[in-house]
């Protein structure tokens, strides 16, 4: 491959100017010892000028890493087991997360974790994110490494912090209720000051891509595989929602990343095994699932992941993740959205109907600008490096494509990163507290007054954490928590149903998706969550304390959609 004159790089800065911007905090993340001091991209002039520059100037070799999105074995950025030293050199022919960056000269990596109630769990093949000082290190260790390269390109890094079932960084860190909570709650400005506040917490951690919010439109019947990582199954609701938690992240320095587009709510197939088929018609399409895409490209939103979905009113048996028809003519030409576009996972069994490298080379040829999680990066690398050397994969749409992501990089640079004293803060702590409070909804019960009186026996079904937290909260507010005897409350989790309800509990609560309580009997509630705010809201709610001020953002039948108490 021609190896190009290395750009002139732009002054040199601080290594705490990476792409969350400069530290505005009172205390610094950890940073590694030694290292570069320089990046090529920094704060100040316009973004999409100084990424076209930057592009510009980029090796061919440069230009494939910017669009190279994958994982990497081991909770440090040089020091890992022999096992995640393995596992790298297998994947990608280097030991060390950071020797990976370097080898490729990666645009972005992705951390990731794994663990038996996470749907997504089956494409993660390691976990490497354990606490925040963890996080901060591993990836102050990742930016050393790319910064320490000629170009002096940052990463982008990103994890999957959608908050409920899906959330890759959770001990340490203020975690929101799930977004169907939100939904619920219906109030927009208590949604962005909420994924502000989260937002404030991933910068600090220098994670500034985060793979959130979902903005899948659920179908109206109870199945679909999204469940509570969707607002809800109003198009302009979950439009309304998604559009302030873009704001809210980006407020913070860290990229929104709408998904899975053009929408994975009416499915009932997840996309990690096979291949899901919409079937509405171009209408429904539309006016039932393009809207919360419409609003976040208005507010900004930096990137949009493209699903592994069979669009039959676009493009019949091809995954929308690799059809021009789906990302060029609808979401660029149609819908007019200029940022950065990112596949879905590559290791998920649509996309791997082809050869890594192959699949590779279809999805930027496609329209996508970035590839997260290929299955085998050396495969992807040779691949793209091939099809530019042959002409089948024009320069220029890989110039395109790193354009757009260091357009996105200088926007976030832009921002001020905070420092760690935001982390499991009390600001943090008060924006999810509120945010679970306004979605706790009651679904069969009385507005007024307690919904149990005298002591109270909490039983769970796959919610012990939940159990703690509910009890933790109860005895802090006066309550008499009992192992035998009492008003049973019922707190059903994740993946639970009709076989889970108990006949005696006197209240019986969805910590997920509010369609279990169609056949409960009792005073019913939703909280959609059980992070520990909505356990703190919940026990309000029972001992009538505060009123349920939530509706149900997704028909239950039999059940009435309760507009919230008033007051």
């Amino acid at each position: 491959m021609p190896n190009r004159r290395r750009p002139a790089l732009i002054a040199s800065t601080a290594l705490a100017v990476l792409l969350s911007g400069c530290s505005g905090g009172a205390a610094e993340p950890p940073r590694p010892s030694g290292g570069p001091t320089r990046s090529a991209v920094q704060p100040g002039g316009d973004p999409a000028r100084q990424g076209a520059e930057l592009a510009a100037r980029l090796s061919d070799e440069e230009l494939i890493g910017q669009v190279l999105m994958p994982y990497a074995y081991g909770n440090d950025a040089d020091k890992v087991s022999s096992g995640s030293a393995s596992a790298n050199k297998q994947y990608a022919g280097a030991a060390t997360p950071a020797e990976i960056v370097k080898k490729y000269r990666l645009g972005g990596i992705i951390l990731v974790s794994s663990s038996a109630d996470d749907p997504t769990a089956g494409t993660n093949r390691t976990t490497n994110v354990e606490s925040p000082a963890q996080v901060a290190k591993l990836t102050g260790g990742l930016q050393a490494a790319a910064l320490g390269l000629p170009a002096a390109v940052p990463l982008l890094i990103g994890t999957d912090q959608e908050y409920g079932q899906v959330t890759r960084i959770k001990e340490g860190m203020v975690q929101l209720p799930s977004v169907m909570a939100l939904g619920a709650g219906g109030d927009p400005a208590v949604t962005e000051a909420a994924w502000k506040a989260a937002g404030a917490e991933l910068a600090a951690l220098g994670v500034n891509v985060d793979f959130a919010p979902d903005a899948d439109v659920l179908g109206t019947q109870p199945g679909g595989v999204i469940g509570s990582r969707s607002f809800g199954s109003d198009p302009q609701l979950v439009a309304a929602q998604v559009a302030a938690a873009v704001r809210g992240l980006q407020a913070a320095g860290v990229a929104a990343t709408v998904k899975h587009f053009p929408g994975h709510g009416h499915t009932t197939v997840d996309s990690h095994s096979s291949l899901p088929v919409l079937n509405q018609d171009r209408s429904a399409l539309e006016s039932g699932d393009l809207p919360p895409f419409i609003a976040a490209a208005e507010a900004g939103v930096g990137l949009v992941m493209s699903g592994h979905l069979d669009v039959k009113a676009v493009d019949p048996g091809v995954p929308a993740s690799f059809s021009s028809k789906v990302l060029i003519d609808l979401l660029r030409t149609k819908l007019g959205y200029s940022g950065v576009v990112v596949t879905d996972a590559l290791n998920m069994e649509p996309a791997e109907q082809w050869p890594a490298g192959e699949a590779a080379v279809r999805a930027i040829l496609a329209g996508n600008d970035l590839l997260l999680m290929p299955p085998n990066l050396t495969a992807v690398h040779k691949g793209l490096t091939d099809a530019l050397r042959s002409g089948r994969l024009p320069k220029s749409r890989l110039v395109e494509a790193a354009t757009r992501i260091l357009t996105l990089k200088f926007r976030l640079a832009a921002v001020a990163r905070p420092g760690m004293d935001v982390v499991d803060g009390a600001a943090g702590k008060a924006a999810a507290r509120a945010a679970a409070a306004a979605g706790v909804t009651l679904l069969r019960g009385p507005c007024d007054g307690p919904l149990v009186t005298g002591p109270i026996r909490i039983t769970s079904a796959g919610s012990d954490t939940a159990r703690g937290w509910l009890e933790e909260a109860l005895k802090a507010a006066g309550a008499e928590v009992v192992a035998t005897g009492g008003s049973e409350v019922r707190l059903l989790g994740y993946g639970k149903g009709s076989s889970d309800l108990s006949p005696s509990a006197a209240v019986t609560v969805a910590l997920d998706t509010p369609y279990v309580l169609r056949s409960a009997k009792g005073h019913l509630v939703a909280t959609y969550s059980g992070s520990r705010a909505s356990m703190q809201a919940l026990a309000d709610v029972l001992l009538g304390k505060a009123r349920a001020k939530g509706s149900s953002p997704v028909p239950v039948q039999g059940l009435p959609a309760r507009v919230g108490c008033p007051g």
